[in-house]
């Protein structure tokens, strides 16, 4: 890298950062949002330096980043704003980024739930290997529906919301060792979903099936296939960090995931009231398959726009920027 030009490029900015830092005590309101921009910006160029070999110049960066970070500490930015920027920057230009992974997951564990569904609906023995017969008539004509109309729905709202963030939490804990458990998780619960379609499809049940699981299911499983997905994206990160430091990479995804967490509550707490509301109650099964298919096209335009945009801007949705860490998409 031409050093000199680097600089000859890069003056005006840390002078401009220079000046705010300095009258930090006295900022308007765009100039403190100014503030925060070219302390991310300088942060990133005092990154590039370091790699080259001018000390000079990477203390001067590096003294001016530590002095903005303690301007920027205290220029608290509202909570509210905090709150919208996670929802419309953080969490989605995340689950966009990280939509490769997010499709393969899905198409892998649709693919393994069907394979399975049509094996068992195909092969007595293996039906009789599972259940007797009375079990799977059971199963089948009660309590497959009777599961989602048991209790009572702000009840039962809770205990799925619960539920279903506790797995999803799971899912993603599992990042911890690199999202290596994650593939078999999704295979257990392929072949459960499969198992439980096959059996319905064996007694002709399987409009039922798919009358009561698609409504709060389509979201439910999207949002497990997104902490999955991003939990695997960590791992592969280890394997492959791309042009940056293998740390500084795993940094950064791991705060993804963190992001992921706290977008999937909200999720979850949606699908959790479809799947109390919406799923056992008496509107035609056209009527409560369209609420899910509109709850899920809902999620992912939201995803696809916000997310398509922040990236556009060059976020990269991680949620504690370190001062000597580039921000990379």
């Amino acid at each position: 890298m031409d050093i000199d030009a680097f600089v000859s490029a890069n003056q005006p900015t840390w002078d401009r950062l220079e000046t705010l830092v300095r009258h930090r005590g006295s900022l308007t309101g765009p100039e403190v949002d100014e503030l925060v921009d070219l302390y991310q910006r300088v942060a990133t160029h005092l990154s590039i330096v370091r790699s080259g070999s001018d000390p000079l110049l990477v203390g001067r960066l590096s003294a001016l980043v530590a002095r903005a970070r303690s301007a920027v500490t205290g220029a608290h930015t509202p909570a509210w704003r905090e709150f919208a920027r996670f929802f419309t920057v953080s969490f989605p230009v995340v689950a966009y980024r990280a939509r490769w992974w997010w499709v393969a997951t899905s198409a892998v564990f649709l693919l393994v739930s069907t394979v399975v569904g049509y094996w068992v609906a195909r092969n007595p023995d293996v039906q009789a290997a599972i259940a007797g017969p009375e079990q799977i008539r059971r199963l089948v004509e009660e309590d497959f529906a009777n599961y989602y109309s048991d209790h009572p729905a702000g009840a039962f709202a809770g205990q799925v919301w619960i539920n279903n963030a506790w797995v999803s939490m799971q899912v993603i804990a599992m990042s911890v060792v690199l999202g290596v458990p994650i593939p078999y998780v999704l295979w257990q619960n392929a072949e459960n979903v499969g198992v439980s379609a096959g059996l319905m499809a064996s007694r002709d049940k399987l409009d039922v099936f798919f009358g009561l699981i698609t409504p709060h299911g389509l979201l439910e499983l999207t949002a497990v296939f997104l902490a999955a997905a991003v939990g695997m994206r960590l791992g592969w990160t280890a394997v492959d960090p791309g042009p940056r430091r293998r740390g500084e990479a795993l940094a950064e995804q791991g705060r993804a995931v963190v992001s992921v967490a706290l977008g999937l509550v909200v999720v979850l707490l949606v699908s959790g009231l479809i799947e109390a509301l919406v799923t056992p109650s008496p509107l035609p099964t056209w009527a409560r398959i369209g609420i899910g298919v509109v709850a899920e096209a809902a999620f992912l335009a939201y995803i696809v726009y916000f997310g398509r945009r922040a990236l556009r801007a060059g976020e990269s949705g991680d949620v504690e920027r370190a001062p000597d860490v580039a921000p990379s998409t």
